[in-house]
């Protein structure tokens, strides 16, 4: 037999041999993790608990919306109106602008047709707002109150961004220190010396901020023309929770 036809042999042989040789680690490993998984214990002594901080502060973010509704014959015409009011508005309004004291922006436009009985259009009508919002009460609505050429629609108090962070990192820590004073209760609570953080996620709930009755204050804006707009803020409270587990010890 020649050397060749030997090697030629041989590597036929492995070629058949190889594939099993593959399938045999397969299914040795396998069965390697088959046993890993059944063997690996499962957590006990694992407890789910929850703590909450919480804390009221003054509002201290007036925001003041206030509109003009026209109607006419022609979306132009109601379109021009609309322009006017909003153009004399804003002139007034950033006059008094300061940044944070108060800010200046514009709100929602809509123009819409309006349809006659046999279900064509009989004439127009828009709306455009104004926004006045800001940390300085007397000077939001005292520039509301000068705006003669719109009436309010909407009024609400919140705490501004800064305020907010503030408070909810002061808030943060309450919860987080009574969720490890709670942890360390359980533990010892089940005879335990001490515990293990597991896992654990910390979340604020926002509260939003507190309306005012925007029919009254419209009804007041009316015959005040040149003057405060009559305004009173509450407070909000700003809560953290900390919810996790712990393994006990």
């Amino acid at each position: 037999m020649t050397e060749k036809y030997r090697v030629s042999r041989l590597s036929h042989a492995f070629g058949r041999v190889l594939p099993v040789v593959a399938l045999s680690v397969g299914m040795l490993s396998g069965q390697a993790f088959a046993q890993t998984s059944q063997t690996t214990p499962q957590p006990s002594n694992v407890v789910s608990l929850s703590a909450m901080g919480e804390a009221d502060v003054p509002q201290d973010l007036l925001t003041l919306s206030l509109r003009t509704t026209k109607e006419g014959s022609t979306a132009a015409s109601v379109q021009g109106e609309l322009k006017a009011d909003m153009d004399r508005a804003l002139s007034l309004a950033r006059a008094h602008e300061k940044k944070g004291l108060m800010d200046v922006r514009t709100g929602q436009f809509s123009l819409y047709p309006r349809y006659g009985k046999e279900g064509k259009i009989a004439g127009w009508q828009g709306t455009a707002e104004l926004v006045l919002e800001g940390t300085d009460f007397a000077l939001v609505s005292g520039t509301a109150g000068k705006l003669d050429s719109l009436t309010m629609s909407s009024a609400a108090f919140s705490l501004s961004r800064p305020a907010r962070q503030r408070l909810e990192k002061e808030v943060e820590a309450i919860a987080i220190d009574r969720f490890r004073s709670r942890a360390s209760d359980v533990a010892k609570g089940f005879g335990f010396a001490s515990y293990e953080l597991r896992e654990v996620s910390v979340s604020p709930v926002d509260e939003g901020g507190m309306p005012v009755n925007p029919r009254m204050m419209a009804m007041e804006a009316k015959s005040m023309s040149d003057a405060s707009i009559p305004v009173a803020a509450g407070s909000s409270t700003v809560r953290v929770t900390v919810v996790g587990s712990i393994q006990l010890r």
